[in-house]
């Protein structure tokens, strides 16, 4: 009872006794997700990679080569006379020669050894010529495009040599009777037939490899097309909020303080958080849009030194008086050292914000031919307090210069003050794609 149980339990198939149960009103395989053919089908009949792989039987292009041997031997042996005629024992042998191909996927070493030792006994028996070399073609294929390439060398050679051998010494004990020594001729067309099928299945899996190596070289520069997407992603998102995030907390720390004392200018305070989280929200979405979007052109423009005034309104708005400095000709910017030079100065005043007693800042943007240099000061000193953040803006900003193959320097001064000095290159033809 326990083994009928089991039996029920694990798939017995749904014809016997105790087959898996029926959904009512329906066929016994509805309960298992539908009909076979709604899955692709059983395995024996399925395409694609599973016949590949060892799961599948090639049984549709074995049954192609077992009809083509069997017709083109008839045919052949009809142009023979002096080799043995076809009898049962012949087409069993050619049969079992092209049904052994059945397991060339699964099995391909052993296959094609199988299959020349068949056809050898095919030769041996004095058969006459024909197709029945194309499945020992096949299974040398299959094995050699499995990466049993010795094997199938092992394989050929194999029936080369005995071929070589009846043809020269066996045949005077092997039927046809009064068959003659084989010509040297005929034998170099055996070696030339040998040697295309090797050439062949080593030139099919030399492309296979190389088909092979593109498919991975395209996925992993897709792979690495993501994560530096991801990376600019994350650098774009960490700026943003950064900066939105540092204001909005002086800000309500601002407001909380003056809530009772002075309303006022609690009411700016929060007047400040309100255009601060509207500024971060608008930068956030368009982010976000080109994540969802990727390849389309962003609804509105990135942000770049212009966008300077705005961000002195800001940190002013926060306390922090902000002095810039312009030196040398202005001349436009290339779009990726624009928006790295806008986002290294305002992650340098965020984090003036955020971890310096000082409130006031300067800024130097001093413009050569292709050269950008910044510097940013503040008189400090460190106040050691913890104002939020991810401790990663040094980090984004050397990553966005060393994008563009220019360099950061950071520290703190010998006054006391902290000082970030970036050097970036502005031709475009130095620009990586990666901003």
């Amino acid at each position: 009872m326990d083994e009928q149980h089991t039996r029920r339990d694990h798939g017995s198939p749904p014809w016997t006794p105790g087959g898996p149960p029926r959904t009512p009103g329906g066929p016994p395989w509805a309960a298992h997700g539908g009909p076979p053919w709604a899955h692709g089908g059983p395995p024996w009949w399925r395409h694609g990679p599973e016949r590949w792989n060892g799961t599948g039987v090639p049984w549709r292009s074995t049954l192609v080569v077992a009809v083509f041997v069997m017709v083109g031997t008839t045919f052949a042996a009809r142009n023979q006379p002096d080799r043995e005629p076809l009898d049962t024992f012949a087409r069993v042998l050619l049969l079992v020669g092209a049904a052994l191909l059945l397991a060339r996927h699964k099995y391909p070493a052993a296959t094609v050894f199988a299959v020349a030792g068949t056809t050898l006994v095919y030769l041996g028996a004095g058969y006459p010529y024909g197709p029945a070399f194309v499945p020992v073609a096949l299974a040398v294929f299959s094995a050699v495009a499995a990466g049993h390439r010795y094997a199938a060398w092992g394989a050929v050679g194999m029936l080369w040599a005995g071929h070589l051998l009846i043809g020269h010494w066996l045949y005077r004990y092997l039927p046809p009777a009064g068959d003659a020594a084989v010509p040297w001729g005929q034998e170099l067309v055996g070696a030339a037939w040998v040697l295309a099928i090797v050439a062949a299945a080593e030139l099919t899996r030399v492309r296979r490899e190389q088909w092979a190596r593109d498919r991975a070289e395209r996925a992993a520069a897709e792979k690495r097309r993501a994560d530096e997407e991801r990376l600019r992603i994350a650098r774009e998102l960490h700026d943003v909020l950064a900066h939105s995030i540092s204001v909005i907390n002086v800000q309500a720390g601002v407001g909380l303080a003056l809530l009772d004392s002075d309303p006022e200018q609690a009411r700016t305070a929060l007047t400040t958080i309100k255009a601060a989280s509207k500024e971060a929200l608008g930068e956030v979405r368009q982010v976000l849009d080109t994540l969802r979007a990727p390849g389309e052109a962003p609804r509105a423009p990135a942000p770049g030194l212009d966008r300077l005034p705005e961000l002195v309104e800001q940190a002013a708005r926060t306390g922090l008086t902000v002095q810039v400095a312009t030196e040398g000709t202005e001349a436009p910017l290339p779009p990726g050292a624009d928006l790295a030079a806008f986002r290294i100065v305002q992650e340098a005043l965020t984090n003036v914000v955020r971890h310096s007693g000082s409130r006031t800042a300067r800024v130097r943007i001093a413009h050569a031919p292709g050269r950008l240099h910044l510097r940013i000061d503040d008189d400090g000193p460190a106040t050691g307090t913890e104002q939020g953040g991810s401790g990663n803006g040094l980090a984004g900003m050397r990553e966005r210069a060393a994008a563009l193959g220019g360099t950061i320097e950071a520290g703190t001064r010998p006054d006391g003050g902290f000082r970030v000095d970036a050097d970036l290159p502005v031709v475009p033809s130095t620009l990586k794609e990666t901003p």
